[in-house]
């Protein structure tokens, strides 16, 4: 027996015959990763290169749709058809190309019956990384849960890819839109009528705001009622809708009025309006948001937190206010030989007052108006004869395609769009509460304003004030920027049917109701913008004590200091500060003075005037 023992084995031997199997084993996983890594590899590459493909086909569709509109508004302008504008046609548009993306293309989800295998990837615990049959998928937390069918629109990612980050319209789209509309403040009938202005634009939207909030919320109670509402719905989110779809957009009828050359009063009104409103409803709802109140309840009204949201209110605003204000005021005189960078640096420091103010806290849609206001009114007496024509063009171009862009994607949201909430019953009290709500805002303040008016907004005026209550971009851009709630996804939904409708229905009744209510047309609104204007007298509004004592202070001190017009500060400061005068004036406010002089008796100059000129004297 001892004979067939096997001899024993040293510890070295015994070691290596344990440790043999494990490197075998090690070895074989190593090669399997290896595969596995090339395989991922060469399987990351086929998907960017396809990314890329479908990124350009994304962005192309979206080109050939402005180039389409282009085309189409050409035409229509050749056969002066003003039944509808681009910005409705941009939508119908969208609207096409959003049922070809949607029925037309098959879904691209990937089925197999093979069992895949899953590996956590190398990185953040919320991403995973799937094997199947050698394909591999890479999923992403993010930390949404949807009970609801969404017809198999994550399963398109041509669909999933033209669905953009809301932020893509505040940082890009925005900021051409409504620099372009201070910038463009030239129509002196705005000053005239800047105390009706901005009482419709303040009073007016916050009226609007909780008329529409609380008829709103009557609206949700009777969803409650009758079984519709499946979700939260609270007090707060009607406020927040009220603020958002408040913030009116006739460019539709601004269009047809200006082809038309409407009552200057009626125009000035319009349009001041919707720029004004635009940044206060994007104030409203930011402080409507910030309205917290303490206790068990946060959803019920609190004085506390209704003060703190006031206070929210001034706060953002007056902020962004002094920012933009701050920032257009920097002029740039030793550039002017060189109109290119010119007009790059004052394209460059108009959008960065935007971001600017978004990176502070405050609100960039209110810079950025105010910014072009000042830009307007003193940057653009220091730019070069070239540069003037430049940047007016410019941002003319950039804020027409921004408009149309917008316009064309709100068609293809709504068949793009995964989490879309139609509800009759909310949708039909939102029609009738935009409504009654600028009902509330038109009449009531059209009355206490023609008490202190010299020339009375007429009735005529107020009820196409009331018809132009248009719904655009704006109201657009802010339903858009948060949809993750139940509430907010049927806010959403609805705002793009009252955008579809305001358009296509009363910008298409524009003409029609311009002549059943008898409103002058064939009138130039820019008639007396020029500098043959000088002359004429000033009316009551631009004789107010206030307005004089601004102009005043302004034509003496501020221009001549932030601008190269304006009389030098040497013959409007006292002589004992001639020295401090000298420093501040620069040499060519001297040569606009003559030039001035000059003027008076016949020669004018060959600069065109600020877009923000307003002559008083």
């Amino acid at each position: 027996m001892d004979a067939l023992r096997q001899p024993k084995r040293s510890g070295a031997f015994a070691a290596l015959d344990t440790m043999m199997p494990v490197w075998i084993l090690l070895s074989a996983v190593s090669g399997l990763k290896a595969e596995d890594g090339g395989m991922e590899e060469l399987t990351t590459e086929k998907e960017a290169e396809e990314s890329h493909r479908q990124d350009s086909v994304n962005l192309l569709t979206f080109i050939l749709l402005l180039t389409l509109t282009i085309l189409t508004i050409w035409l229509f302008k050749h056969r002066r058809v003003r039944f509808l504008h681009e910005t409705g046609l941009a939508m119908i548009y969208g609207l096409l190309v959003g049922v070809i993306l949607r029925y037309g293309i098959p879904a691209t989800s990937y089925h197999n019956k093979t069992p895949p295998s899953c590996l956590l990837k190398e990185g953040p615990v919320s991403t995973l990384l799937l094997n199947v049959s050698g394909k591999f998928f890479e999923y992403t937390l993010k930390g949404e849960i949807n009970s609801r069918e969404i017809h198999n629109v994550e399963q398109n990612d041509m669909l999933r890819k033209v669905t953009f980050d809301p932020e893509v319209f505040f940082n890009i789209l925005l900021p051409p839109i409504i620099f372009h509309a201070g910038y463009s403040l030239k129509k002196r009938h705005f000053f005239r009528n800047l105390g009706s202005i901005i009482t419709y634009a303040f009073l007016g939207t916050a009226i609007s705001c909780f008329v529409i909030g609380n008829l709103m919320y009557g609206v949700v109670k009777l969803m409650q009622v009758v079984g519709q509402l499946t979700d939260k719905f609270y007090y707060t989110d009607c406020l927040f809708f009220g603020a958002i779809i408040s913030a009116t957009d006739p460019v539709t009828v601004l269009a047809i009025f200006n082809e038309l050359h409407a009552d200057g009063d009626l125009y000035a009104l319009l349009f001041g309006e919707s720029v004004m409103n635009d940044a206060v409803a994007i104030v409203l709802s930011s402080s409507i948001v910030a309205y917290q109140p303490s206790g068990a309840n946060t959803h019920m009204f609190d004085a506390s937190a209704f003060f703190k949201s006031v206070g929210v209110f001034l706060g953002i605003f007056s902020g962004s206010f002094v920012m933009g204000a701050a920032t257009g005021v920097v002029t740039f005189t030793k550039l002017h030989c060189f109109p290119l960078l010119e007009t790059a640096l004052f394209f460059l420091m108009s959008w960065s007052t935007f971001l600017l103010a978004e990176a502070c806290g405050f609100t960039g849609v209110v810079a950025v108006l105010f910014c072009g206001i000042t830009q307007a009114h003193y940057t653009y007496n220091n730019l070069s004869a070239e540069s003037t024509k430049r940047t007016k063009q410019l941002f003319e171009v950039l804020h027409f395609l921004a408009e149309n862009f917008i316009f064309s994607y709100m068609g293809l949201a709504l068949f793009t769009f995964q989490n879309h909430i139609f509800s009759p019953i909310f949708i039909i009290g939102a029609f009738l509460a935009i409504f009654i709500g600028r009902a509330f805002n038109i009449y009531p303040l059209s009355f206490l304003l023609n008490l202190g008016r010299r020339h009375k907004i007429k009735g005529n005026f107020q009820h196409m004030m009331m018809f132009a209550g248009l719904r655009g971009a704006m109201a657009f851009a802010l339903a858009i920027r948060d949809t993750a709630t139940y509430a907010r996804q049927m806010m959403f939904t609805t705002t793009l049917l009252i955008v579809f409708f305001t358009v296509w229905v009363f910008g298409g009744g524009t003409t029609p109701m311009l002549s059943w209510l008898h409103i002058s047309v064939g009138v130039d609104p820019d008639q007396d913008d020029g500098p043959q204007a000088e002359g004429q007298s000033k009316t009551k509004q631009e004789s107010a004590w206030l307005f004089r004592l601004w102009y005043t202070f302004d034509h003496n001190y501020l221009k001549p200091i932030l601008t190269h017009s304006g009389p030098p500060l040497t013959t409007t400061l006292p002589a004992y500060c001639g020295p401090l005068a000298s420093c501040l004036t620069s040499p060519q406010a001297y040569e606009v003075s003559k030039i001035t002089s000059n003027k008076q008796n016949g020669n004018l100059t060959s600069k065109p005037p600020s877009p923000f000129y307003l002559p008083f004297s």
